[in-house]
């Protein structure tokens, strides 16, 4: 299918060919009629994308500040690869659309294939010719709606929450500043509320735009028209509302709504425009500045808007889904009227000279549609369905003529950290990659050069041609799709964690032993690290016990990170601990018996102590709550009278009857990614054992889950890898 899409390091603009994403459970398949360019955002994004990485920086500094902290973190190379990924990547562009309902998903009843929908989302309301739509995010539209109409429902959404949240009455007054697509659906949500309007924008024909869809006067703000109207209509007591409705970085319109804001009026910001407030007019009327959040409550919280888990109306009694629903109910009603706001409609094979044509100021609109080709709805009829039963057979023989890998997931670890590494291999084939994005399965196939992209999981497991599977998704789904590819005969790499449970454990365990196949690597690369090895090289062999400090500064989460849903993805340290219990691990020679963990109010931090076969012990400290300035990871080993101190992968020294310390500090913290695929590939081409035992990964895996037992518990938790926590 194609699809609308950007580079946003070199600008570019294309009409991409993308897998067609699939239909999951929990949303709907929609085919595309008509999706509506965002004048206003959309367009800011695409002149950013013209601009020099040192005007992206300028324009975007909160991404900055996020570079600067993960160089302190991660290092200089590795934040580059990582930023450089982000931006030679295209990206999606478009949000709000109107489509035809061609395949539902499992747990859907309130539509059905053939429908007209709503659907909004900037990562579900592309423009594509088919998208995937969660439930909260689609509404049906009413008979009698025109589809051009209703793919304007996402902007009206936006629209309704500035109003909403200004909490006008009937018979306030209101001002409206700016007069592009989002100010004129506010001009007339206001006055279908019953609300006296008045406009400003510098453009004259939106002005009288704006009055022919109820204001009472516009003008542009400089020529004292809208003064000297506010002064007659309010009796000189000013507007009861503002709203911000205008972009740029002119501090005018805040200035503006402070000079027309009655005493203790609200100002409501719903465009991105400079807020710089001046404090004095701000103060003396004691001026309510409210900002508005998107289409509505349920914007930017994953379990509402991809997981469907709704807001009780009498708790929240608009959400953005509701919204949705009473824009296109407006526009039923008659009382929405977007015709005059239609400027252009161009076809969907014309994206690109179209963006183009608005970016240089060709063509001037309000709004501007994409028309996509008509076609018949998937009938819904069953189909019947044979299934040939599958030959597994171990992979543990040589692969001399190269390896064919496949991808499940190809998201910034794997595009940044990952792939680079196995591109650069010799007689390793990207055979084919599997993302639930079909954009994202597209920049992975531009990039690395797979032969094939798709969001189809079956078609690549029933490939026998392939053979490796990474598993590179979010930590939920690692144990099911490891237990479907050790059965269809893959072997398989699956980033840390492998289980978030001792029963998904079973399943991983129970797939092997029902194959016979176990060659499994889990991604846990810090012994692989080439400092570290060095390191352990200068300490030489350990006669006696060994006692090991490890401190993991890890720093706190973004607010939005989806590290945070404990419920569905597991705690933070059973997402990632077991990087570090493996690196104990490897550097004592053995795997742990017992775990005892204790943690500070909240968890912000876990002391955790870990004690081995012969006697050795290790403590482990993950906290929160340090500071970035101070390095991520720092290990001490003593024994036998010498000590070993390793410090986050860019010094190390061992003292002993002789010092040794590292000649130089490397060009980046090299966590050992590397060395880990090459090792792993090399297992697949000659066909030995895999770089770490299967009960390694068990011992590992047990003992990252008993942190959370031992805390639950307050004692001591017993490791066995035949047997499970004791």
């Amino acid at each position: 299918m194609k699809q609308v899409v950007q580079n946003y390091k070199s600008g570019e603009l294309a009409l991409l060919d993308v897998p067609v994403p699939a239909c999951k459970a929990g949303g709907v398949l929609v085919r595309t009629a008509y999706s509506l360019i965002s004048t206003g955002t959309e367009m800011m994004k695409v002149s950013e994308a013209s601009l020099s990485l040192v005007g992206k920086a300028k324009a975007r500094p909160d991404q900055v500040a996020k570079v600067m902290q993960s160089v302190a973190t991660n290092g200089l190379g590795a934040t580059y690869r990582k930023a450089m990924n982000k931006l030679d990547s295209y990206t999606p562009l478009g949000y709000s659309l109107c489509g035809v309902v061609e395949e539902v998903g499992a747990g859907i009843h309130d539509v059905a294939v053939g429908d007209y929908v709503a659907c909004a989302g900037n990562e579900h309301a592309l423009h594509a010719e088919l998208n995937w739509v969660p439930k909260n995010l689609y509404t049906k539209v009413p008979d009698g709606v025109d589809p051009r109409h209703a793919a304007f429902g996402t902007v009206g959404s936006i629209a309704m929450q500035g109003v909403r949240q200004g909490e006008p009455q009937i018979g306030d007054i209101a001002l409206v500043i700016g007069l592009g697509l989002i100010g004129q659906l506010v001009v007339q949500l206001l006055v279908a509320s019953g609300v006296r309007v008045v406009g400003v924008d510098p453009d004259p024909s939106r002005c009288a735009l704006a009055e022919q869809l109820g204001a009472l006067k516009c003008g542009d703000p400089s020529s004292g028209v809208i003064d000297t109207a506010v002064a007659e209509i309010s009796s000189g007591h000013g507007v009861d509302q503002v709203y911000l409705a205008a972009g740029g970085s002119t501090n005018e319109p805040v200035e503006l709504a402070a000079k027309l804001a009655r005493d203790r009026g609200r100002v409501i910001d719903i465009g991105k425009c400079s807020l710089n407030l001046p404090w004095n007019a701000y103060y003396e009327k004691e001026l309510d500045v409210r900002f508005s959040r998107s289409y509505g409550p349920g914007r930017y919280d994953p379990e509402y808007e991809l997981e469907g888990r709704d807001y009780p109306i009498g708790q929240v009694r608009w959400t953005e889904r509701r919204n949705l629903e009473c824009v296109v109910d407006l526009m039923g009603s008659g009382r929405l009227d977007v015709e005059p706001l239609i400027s252009h409609v161009s076809e969907f094979s014309d994206a690109v000279e179209t963006y183009r044509k608005l970016n240089e100021g060709e063509l001037k609109a309000v709004a501007v549609l994409f028309e996509y080709e008509k076609r018949a709805a998937t009938t819904t009829e069953p189909v019947a369905e044979v299934s040939m039963p599958k030959t597994v057979t171990t992979r543990a023989v040589p692969r001399p003529g190269g390896v064919r890998i496949g991808f499940i997931g190809a998201g910034n670890y794997a595009s940044s950290m990952l792939l680079p590494q196995l591109t650069e291999m010799e007689g390793v084939d990207l055979t084919e990659v599997v993302t639930t994005s079909a954009l994202s399965g597209a920049n992975a196939q531009r990039k690395f050069g797979f032969a094939r992209a798709t969001t189809d999981l079956d078609t690549m497991l029933d490939d026998s041609s392939i053979d490796a599977v990474f598993i590179v998704t979010r930590h939920s789904s690692h144990a099911e799709l490891t237990r479907r590819a050790l059965l269809a005969g893959k072997a398989v790499f699956v980033e840390k964690p492998l289980a978030l449970s001792e029963k998904e454990l079973e399943v991983v365990l129970g797939a092997i032993e029902e194959s016979g196949n176990d060659r499994l690597q889990v991604g846990f690369n810090r012994r692989f690290a080439p400092l570290l090895n060095e390191s352990v090289l200068h300490f030489g062999p350990r006669i006696g016990p060994a006692s090991v400090r490890y401190l993991v500064n890890a720093g706190q989460l973004d607010a939005g990170s989806w590290y945070n849903q404990a419920d569905s993805e597991g705690s933070r340290f059973a997402g990632e601990g077991g990087h570090f219990i493996d690196t104990v691990s490897w550097l004592l020679g053995s795997d742990p018996v017992s775990v005892y963990a204790t943690a500070t109010p909240g968890h912000q931090d876990l002391q955790i102590l870990l004690r081995y076969p012969d006697g050795s012990t290790a403590s482990i400290a993950y906290t929160t709550s340090g500071s970035s300035a101070f390095p991520k990871e720092t290990i001490d080993v003593t024994a036998d009278g010498k000590v070993l101190k390793f410090d986050d992968f860019a010094r190390a020294s061992v003292f002993g009857r002789k010092k040794w310390a590292s000649s130089r500090i490397p060009k980046g913290r090299d966590k050992g990614q590397a060395a880990e695929l090459e090792a792993f590939v090399n297992a697949l081409r000659t066909g030995v054992a895999m770089p770490v035992s299967v009960e390694s990964l068990v011992s590992t895996t047990l003992a990252t889950l008993a942190v959370n037992r031992s805390l639950e518990t307050g004692a001591a938790v017993r490791i066995n890898a035949k047997e499970g926590l004791g």
